[in-house]
């Protein structure tokens, strides 16, 4: 068995991102296969021990401190430098070594191991800093909404899990204007996670698609972000291609545009994505995730708004996630099931947003993949 294992770990060491995920969900699958119903008990019925258990150790700083150490330390060590009692510490490290996040050396002595190293990672630390503080409630509250409601898919974003679990009767995107510090878990996560080489940018020709386009001395919109967020798209486009002539223009709402970055040759406009479009023929329009976060009707509606301001020569780019027909992988489903839970939204796939499209007016022209372990 050991030289089993010693086999998987080389293969996993050398995997690329592809293969890595569909070993580690092979190995999933092999674990599940051979769980005893005490196993599944135990699993289900301490998730939320663990979720808390993590919260505790970023309150600690436990994760940054074993991770910058050079050697193990020893329980002593930890409670004396996080001002804790030594047998409390204890009993949470030694928690935490049997769900992955440390290792332990000796029966008094943990160090940091891949996990560990994961949790001070920035974009993680960001993102379960969104999750833990924020969409937890509203997952809680989805068994008693679905029953509540008849097990009905829900058809607006004002009466999801998300406002039973916040004991609100705002959208989550008006929640977020009266709540900043849960819109800068957000904001944190949406601008940690973007990374230059997973862009649709790499895979979509737009210098080929400006040629003989007339930005009309540069006073014609080039590219409008309809719904992005604080401009990290924006500023990216930006980057990119800095000589290309016309505007770069963000639009969103009032609480996000107050936020948004100062980045020159990009204007910062306020903008309901419900409402007509006031910025005519663009080359580009651009939607990154913004669709997934609305029911079918919702999705619609901004579809045929973005339609009506485009001219012959616009593109409509929609950046978003294509779920396979079946073997869809574990991140993805969570997601889909993450939009249905806050915003009544949902991931759809490629035939769903073919039919999305046709139900506005428009037809789905070509698909860029740019990132396959998200669009699996």
């Amino acid at each position: 068995m050991d030289a089993a294992l010693e086999t998987i770990q080389q293969c996993g060491a050398t995997a690329d991102g592809a293969t890595r995920r569909k070993l580690v969900t092979s190995l999933n699958q092999l674990i599940f296969s051979m769980e005893s119903p005490s196993d599944t008990i135990h699993r289900y019925g301490h998730m939320s021990l663990q979720t808390a258990s993590i919260r505790v150790g970023f309150d600690l700083g436990l994760f940054k401190l074993l991770a910058e150490a050079e050697r193990p330390l020893s329980v002593d060590q930890v409670a004396q430098a996080k001002g804790t009692e030594p047998e409390l510490i204890h009993r949470i490290m030694r928690y935490l070594t049997t769900v992955g996040a440390l290792s332990e050396v000796s029966s008094s002595q943990f160090q940091a191991n891949n996990v560990t190293r994961n949790l001070t990672d920035n974009v993680v630390v960001s993102g379960l800093g969104h999750y833990l503080n924020t969409v937890e409630p509203a997952y809680r509250a989805l068994p008693a909404f679905l029953k509540r409601t008849g097990y009905k898919t829900p058809q607006d974003g004002i009466h999801t899990a998300f406002q039973d679990g916040w004991s609100t009767q705002l959208s989550s995107f008006q929640w977020f204007g009266e709540n900043p510090k849960h819109l800068a878990y957000f904001n944190e996560y949406m601008a940690s996670r973007r990374q230059p080489e997973t862009s649709w940018l790499s895979v979509y020709p737009v210098a080929q698609e400006v040629k003989g386009w007339d930005a009309k001395d540069g006073k014609q919109a080039l590219y409008v972000n309809v719904g992005g967020g604080i401009g990290h798209q924006c500023k990216q486009f930006r980057e990119w291609y800095p000589n290309l002539p016309g505007r770069v223009i963000l639009q969103d709402l009032p609480h996000s545009i107050e936020k948004s970055l100062s980045t020159p040759g990009v204007e910062n406009m306020v903008h309901d994505f419900f409402q007509p479009q006031p910025i005519k023929d663009a080359k580009f329009y651009f939607l990154r995730g913004v669709l997934h976060d609305h029911p079918q009707c919702h999705a619609r509606k901004i579809l045929e708004e973005t339609k009506a301001a485009m001219g012959p020569e616009s593109v409509l780019l929609i950046d978003e996630m294509i779920l396979p027909g079946h073997d869809v992988n574990t991140i993805a489903a969570s997601i889909d099931m993450t939009m249905l839970t806050a915003l009544a939204g949902m991931e759809r796939t490629e035939s769903q947003w073919g039919a999305t499209l046709r139900e506005a007016g428009l037809e789905l022209v070509n698909t860029f993949m740019y990132n396959p372990l998200m669009a699996v």
